[in-house]
């Protein structure tokens, strides 16, 4: 089980970063501006935004299995077609094919992992989980250059075809059904109003650092996904049954941990989107060469989460959490003292700080949330889970992406000297986002989390099950 949830979601975090340094050689072939080629990324994400809701109750109605198994199919024949695309608009069109197969691996296949595991194996269970959450996104600019250089820019998705069959083949063969009894009658008003809803404030929220805050278009989409998702609210509380279960966030535990998890989201993902600008744009280093001072990053998230269970069983969630979010933030903050000059070791070890930092913000906050729920709300809860952490990703991008509209990204001040001041300052942003869910951390209740703590302490020596 393991093995195939980990090769897919990975395969679906990989291709949000892969596409980047893919866009200007996708532009130079199309023969359209670079502008356009926005549309690749922004259509992918509106899809995986418009699906998520759903994909709780899809599992638990229809089977996790058949659910997952679909869903992997779907990103994997969209992801073949995507590299054969003769065109932008078919390009797009794969692209949002793409995003409605990866919406739904996410919530259902954590889903499926937690029911595996027992609540006292959930912390080793996250350092499996922890391995495409935070090491695909920085490992996606080192692959995308190299196959852009070596190859072409159709490798970025043709990469994905040979894994996504070996994962549908082994879950195929390995996975097990599982469908919930309670699971009741689709909820077609919860799903319209949270699928548009969330997708017109993924669009506001991805585009509007671009657009400017000011666009028609983009305080439209904004402000209509604001108010439907405050439709949706009033709906699903009202419904006995409904596609989004709001009524978790009842649980102090789970409610805690989600809104710790989209700021420090927004944090993390923030600085990954602005980290490979300021190294390409502001100092001027290649896709391949940026990507490899970011994969430290990705280093210190393995390595971190093999201590993560240790410190968990003896500081409980609420230490653990709130010290690693501090460490994160002294890392951000030391990204705001590179300069042009800066050795390239300086960088990578920075970055493999904030790997070791933030892996110890995940795992034992991903083993928490779930710590309270009864196990038949775990396909509901895990939809909410990922909504948010796919919105905290959204909030980051646009936070930073306006800091850095707001105070200038110039090509170079006077003298030729980069002038790498705006993303110096959105480095402090971040690190100021993660201070604050450092604070609210501080809210958890370590003894709502006991039951994880105790197994965690039996099973942290042990090797992580395939």
């Amino acid at each position: 089980m393991s093995v195939v949830f980990v090769a897919a979601m990975f395969l679906n975090i990989l291709d949000t970063t892969i596409i980047n340094v893919a866009l200007p050689t996708i532009s130079a072939q199309f023969g359209v501006a670079p502008t356009e080629t926005g549309t690749i990324v922004v259509g992918y994400l509106l899809s995986l935004a418009m699906v998520i809701p759903a994909s709780g109750w899809l599992g638990d109605r229809l089977g996790t299995k058949r659910v997952f198994l679909f869903a992997l199919a779907v990103f994997t024949l969209a992801s073949a077609l995507s590299g054969l695309a003769q065109n932008l608009p078919q390009l797009v069109a794969f692209r949002i094919l793409q995003g409605v197969g990866g919406g739904m691996l996410a919530p259902v296949g954590m889903a499926m992992l937690f029911r595996v595991f027992a609540l006292h194996e959930r912390m080793r269970a996250m350092r499996v989980l922890i391995l495409p959450t935070a090491v695909a996104p920085a490992l996606g600019p080192v692959l995308g250059g190299l196959l852009v250089d070596t190859l072409s820019w159709r490798w970025v998705f043709y990469v994905n075809v040979p894994i996504g069959i070996a994962a549908f083949v082994f879950g195929l063969l390995l996975l097990t059904e599982y469908r919930e009894p309670t699971a009741g009658r689709f909820d077609l008003a919860g799903f319209l109003l949270s699928g548009s809803g969330f997708a017109l404030l993924m669009y506001a929220l991805t585009e509007g650092a671009s657009q400017g805050w000011t666009s028609p278009v983009i305080l439209a989409t904004g402000l209509s996904g604001l108010v439907l998702l405050a439709v949706m609210v009033v709906v699903e509380l009202r419904v006995p049954e409904p596609m989004l279960d709001l009524r978790l966030f009842a649980d102090r535990m789970f409610r805690t941990i989600n809104v710790m998890t989209l700021i420090s989201t927004a944090a993390f993902l923030g600085v990954l989107f602005v980290f490979p600008l300021m190294y390409q744009d502001g100092i001027g280093a290649s896709a391949l060469d940026t990507g490899l001072n970011t994969f430290p990053e990705a280093v210190g998230v393995v390595l971190g989460t093999q201590v993560a269970s240790r410190i968990y069983t003896r500081f409980g969630p609420r230490r653990h959490i709130a010290i690693a979010l501090v460490n994160t933030a002294a890392s951000m903050a030391l990204l705001a003292t590179i300069g042009p000059d800066s050795p390239r070791w300086v960088a990578m070890l920075i970055m493999f700080y904030l790997g070791v930092s933030i892996s110890n913000q995940f795992n034992p906050g991903q083993t928490a949330a779930f710590a309270t729920l009864p196990a038949h709300k775990t396909g509901g809860a895990s939809t909410l889970f990922n909504s948010g952490r796919q919105a905290g990703a959204a909030i980051g991008v646009a936070v930073l992406g306006s800091v850095l509209a707001a105070v200038g990204t110039p090509a170079h001040a006077a003298g030729g000297t980069p002038d790498l001041t705006a993303y110096h300052v959105a480095f402090l942003v971040a690190a100021a986002l993660s201070l604050a869910a450092a604070g609210y951390a501080l809210l958890i209740r370590d003894k709502d989390a006991a039951s994880t703590m105790t197994a965690a302490a039996q099973t942290a020596a042990e090797p992580v099950a395939a």
